[in-house]
């Protein structure tokens, strides 16, 4: 029975914290959405241009 109680005891607290958790508005989630998109995209093109640099000078090299 005492296996039980404490079971139900940590649901009650995991209920407790919940409640206090602050979900985004829609308005910060949109906005937080975009600033994600934004960086991943040019982190590619970053990355794109790195990876060209790179192919084309190990390319000068193995010539």
């Amino acid at each position: 029975m005492k296996f039980f109680s404490r079971i139900f005891g940590f649901l009650g607290e995991v209920r407790d914290e919940v409640r206090k958790v602050i979900f985004p508005s829609r308005s910060e989630t949109l906005g937080s959405t975009v600033v994600v998109i934004v960086f991943v995209m040019i982190l590619g093109v970053f990355l794109s241009a790195v990876d060209s640099l790179w192919f084309n000078v190990v390319g000068i090299f193995i010539r």
